[in-house]
């Protein structure tokens, strides 16, 4: 059966992996890891100051980039906020350390979901190139979590928002990948589990979309049920290469 796609892209979180701890709890857990670097690396700061400081710049941050899609690294926001507690200049190596140290929290509370890697090599051998777009605020971090799990080798393009200073829905990041295929948008298929991010985005290129729905009962979803449509809708990946084949395409290209 002749493929309707050639290119298919992915999200990562809640999409090829899943995260299984209570978000609050994580966060206070990472923050508290990131804060103790800083103080065992040497940096002048008030401990209990900061934790509570950075927490809630981070959680302040969270809610502006999903506003106006800018992806400002975690790595600025440490060293801002570092500033502002009277520790400015602090190297590199110290922040990358603390950094570190934070996400090898969260890291271990990501998992890849058991259908990834088969519904990839049914793609791969099926012919279908893929890549990654993925918003995250720390490109070291997402490239810890392809590797965590296992899917490097699946991946002709990796797009992290950290890397291009905007997130989805944004189009630069998916033009970005469009850009290294050398990749017309009727050619490609989107798949994530966020309706304005993954889905809308996806849309407004004239990129086919297809919404993954297992872990997608979220608020972020809830105010685009109405509005957004997916091309396809999967409750699992085990379902992804069955819908891409019988996939009829209504939009004039």
């Amino acid at each position: 059966m002749r493929r309707n796609f050639d290119y298919v892209l992915f999200d990562l979180g809640n999409t090829l992996m899943y995260y299984d701890a209570p978000w609050p709890g994580s966060l206070e857990e990472a923050t508290g890891a990131l804060t103790s670097q800083l103080v065992s690396d040497g940096i002048p700061i008030k401990p209990a100051g900061f934790h509570a400081d950075f927490q809630a710049r981070m959680t302040q941050y969270y809610t502006s980039r999903e506003i106006d899609c800018v992806e400002v690294t975690s790595l600025d926001v440490l060293n801002s906020l570092l500033a502002e507690h009277g520790a400015s200049n602090v190297p590199i190596r110290h922040l990358r350390n603390a950094l570190a140290a934070m996400y090898a929290v969260s890291q271990s509370y990501w998992h890849v979901e058991e259908d990834t890697i088969p519904m990839l090599t049914e793609l791969r051998q099926a012919g279908y190139r893929m890549g990654l777009v993925t918003n995250a605020s720390d490109s070291d971090d997402v490239q810890v979590l392809v590797d965590k799990a296992g899917i490097r080798g699946y991946m002709d393009v990796i797009v992290i928002s950290a890397d291009i200073g905007l997130r989805k829905p944004h189009p630069r990041i998916f033009e970005t990948a469009l850009k290294v295929w050398n990749a017309t948008p009727g050619q490609v298929v989107m798949v994530g589990d966020l309706l304005p991010a993954d889905i809308l985005g996806a849309n407004r290129l004239g990129i086919a979309s297809a919404w993954i729905t297992r872990r997608a009962s979220k608020h972020a979803n809830q105010p685009y049920l109405e509005t957004v449509k997916p091309d396809m809708t999967i409750a699992s990946l085990r379902e992804l290469p069955a819908a891409l084949l019988s996939f009829k395409r209504d939009r004039v290209e």
